[in-house]
């Protein structure tokens, strides 16, 4: 596209008038004149600053988590589960718009700024890029890493006390091994992304387990529902490959503990995330369900959300009274010691990291459903074009005179060559301004800085915070100028679409 002028004669992004002000003022601080949106955008700027889509969670745009989930206390027989909390889920939309993104954040840094750049993947120790897709381990990894060693070596001094102190190389072992499964959960789900053409910003293994950064939404239910389900199926597929591996190996020996306990770790990773709530896979699963059966994703979310919420409470409930009562293969426990304070704060842990991010998946819901409201046609001030060696205050009559609130300068061919910027017309004294010419205040225009009008919610998010800046030339597709679009401008649009109810 010919974003150079078009025709070489750039014109205003609307063609009514408004009536000369007595007294010239900036066309950024002025009352706000009718430009290409039906009115300005209000003077206050709010001071709070949204979320950038995608970042609440990660949703972007669609975050997946695989929780570790319970891991067996004793690796021969499988009893007394602990369950490890899920990695809570972002959802990056966009998902993070995966929009949890899915998921998962918004038009600026504060007010008055423009939407800014996302940092590049980091968060801890690259561990390599399979199918391009970074893996990073967190360092809240070894933590955990060190806790699993700790704990499982433990119980291996009860299976196997002919070990001694190598109990702990083996329980490091486990502890790998574990988290290489929840590698492989993760890898399905990225694999699948990008089989759906969605980009994966990254995997990364933490304290609770591993997160698949997906950066946009599935287009459809059944794409939404396989995404989500090629995880579980993964670790059951994992859990069935160990047990035939255990089979042909002596019960109590070193193999056969280890193949048991991933065995065990893998089934109950399977199990947790099939729970129907989000932020589980389980949780996306019933969202697709429900968007599939009413034609709308955000029915589907709000009910796979509240779902999620109420297994929250549950386990928050139940997860003590299974544990004390010995359902979970313990001796019941009528006193309340040690272990029973430890289920109940297990249990919290559990349930605020679900119920946190149920609510995520509700905000990046309602973010994705308003992202449509933010339309550069509709946001854009119109602009007058000027020379460069223009006076300021000349500038400004002329902006004044044809109702438009920004500034264009333009070369002698009438070609936009760079914006002034509000920031410096507020910043220069009137008394200065018939001697200061525009060119002075303005910036060279780049690539990056000129947008089409026709951009619309994220894809405009996306422009925008690909190129940071305070002001965009707004352009028509055959290259003529429809107006300026300034960041600040997008952040109060923003702001006031997610002020209002779903």
């Amino acid at each position: 596209m010919d974003v150079s002028g078009g025709s070489g004669h750039p014109r205003s992004g609307n063609d009514e008038s408004a009536e000369p002000r007595a007294e010239p003022t900036t066309p950024a601080t002025g009352p706000a004149h009718p430009g290409p949106a039906d009115s300005g955008p209000p003077e206050e700027r709010p001071a709070d600053r949204p979320p950038t889509p995608g970042e609440e969670t990660g949703n972007n745009t669609a975050d997946h988590a695989t929780p570790a989930g319970p891991a067996p206390s004793d690796p021969a027989t499988g009893s007394d589960h602990r369950a490890h909390p899920p990695a809570e889920t972002t959802p990056s939309t966009p998902d993070r718009t995966r929009a949890d993104a899915h998921a998962s954040t918004g038009p600026g840094t504060g007010p008055g700024r423009p939407p800014q750049r996302r940092p590049e993947p980091g968060g801890g120790l690259l561990m390599g890029k399979p199918f391009g897709v970074p893996v990073y381990v967190a360092p809240s990894w070894f933590l955990v890493a060190a806790l699993i060693t700790w704990v499982f070596g433990g119980q291996l001094d009860r299976v196997l006390p002919e070990l001694g102190a190598a109990r702990y190389l083996v329980s490091l072992f486990f502890a790998v091994a574990f988290y290489a499964s929840v590698l492989v959960h993760e890898l399905a789900h990225t694999v699948a992304a990008l089989r759906f053409k969605l980009p994966v910003r990254r995997i990364q293994l933490q304290f609770f387990g591993g997160v698949s950064e997906i950066e946009k939404e599935a287009e459809t239910p059944g794409r939404e529902f396989v995404l989500a389900f090629v995880g579980p199926l993964l670790s059951l597929v994992l859990a069935g490959v160990f047990y035939l591996a255990l089979l042909p190996v002596e019960p109590g020996t070193v193999p056969g503990v280890l193949l048991a306990g991933l065995m065990i770790s893998n089934l109950i990773v399977a199990a947790f995330n099939l729970l129907p709530g989000l932020p589980l896979d389980g949780g996306r699963m019933l969202r697709a369900v429900v968007w599939k059966i009413t034609g709308k994703p955000m029915h589907g979310t709000i009910a796979a959300a509240w779902v999620g919420r109420a297994l929250a409470v549950s386990v928050l409930i139940g997860l003590p009274l299974l544990t004390q009562s010995g359902a979970l293969g313990t001796d019941a426990v009528d006193n309340v010691g040690m272990d029973t304070v430890m289920d109940a704060l297990l249990a919290a842990i559990l349930a605020a990291i679900i119920w946190t991010g149920a609510g995520n998946s509700l905000r990046m819901a309602r973010l994705r459903e308003h992202l449509p409201e933010l339309r550069a046609r509709a946001l854009t001030r119109r602009a007058v074009p000027v020379p460069a060696d223009t006076p300021l205050s000349e500038a400004l009559r002329r902006a004044n005179a044809s109702g438009a609130r920004a500034l264009v300068v333009v070369d002698s061919d009438g070609v936009p060559v760079s914006l002034v910027r509000e920031a410096a017309i507020v910043g220069v004294p009137e008394h200065r301004r018939p001697w200061v010419p525009v060119s002075t205040l303005a910036q060279d225009l780049t690539d990056g800085m000129r947008v089409s009008a026709e951009l619309t919610g994220e894809e405009l998010l996306d422009a925008l915070r690909a190129n940071p800046a305070t002001e965009y030339l707004v352009v028509e597709e055959t290259g003529e100028i429809y107006g300026v679009l300034s960041a600040a401008d997008v952040e109060r649009a923003f702001v006031q679409a997610m002020a209002r109810p779903s």
